[in-house]
């Protein structure tokens, strides 16, 4: 772990431009509705953080039809920052929601291999969520879409070694 203190803005920023002509290629219209100005400062593995969004995010170009609609969002409550990110795609069934955090576990098992899942993206996320001091839940229904949120507890004061 390669833990500093970084603007948590910036990196989603990065994030979404990444991401962008992705969802192009399926006309989808990717939004980032935080606020590109405001300041998130979080003790992270910037690279492993990385890794979490960009995971996320493309789950829901895969899982999100031609034209549909995916948004990434941050917001500050109090202590903490929420990461939201949103689509309106296939959606996940109340009976596998529980068990989509484990290992190897797939939803669509035929659909998810032939587009090159192997079931360990949320699962290594939600373990790096967590050595972040933070938590990761989703909420989909069927034919709607989902929402993941990611919860990272924010610097309460600035430090001075290991600035990024």
């Amino acid at each position: 772990w390669n833990i500093k203190e970084g603007n948590l803005t910036l990196l989603l920023s990065s994030c979404y431009e990444k991401m962008l002509p992705i969802a192009g290629q399926k006309k989808q219209e990717l939004a980032a509705l935080f606020d590109r100005d405001l300041e998130l400062r979080i003790a992270m593995d910037k690279d492993r953080l990385e890794q979490v969004i960009l995971n996320i995010l493309s789950n829901s170009v895969k899982y999100t039809e031609e034209g549909g609609h995916i948004s990434i969002d941050a917001k500050k409550e109090g202590s903490l920052v929420n990461i939201i990110v949103s689509d309106d795609g296939l959606g996940i069934s109340a009976e596998d929601l529980p068990r989509i955090f484990e290992r190897f576990y797939r939803v669509d098992k035929a659909r998810s291999r032939a587009m090159g899942s192997s079931g360990l993206g949320l699962a290594i996320s939600k373990q790096i969520i967590e050595e972040h001091h933070g938590s990761i839940e989703v909420s989909s229904a069927l034919g709607e879409g989902t929402c993941m949120t990611i919860q990272l507890p924010l610097i309460t004061h600035r430090g001075v070694a290991g600035i990024e």
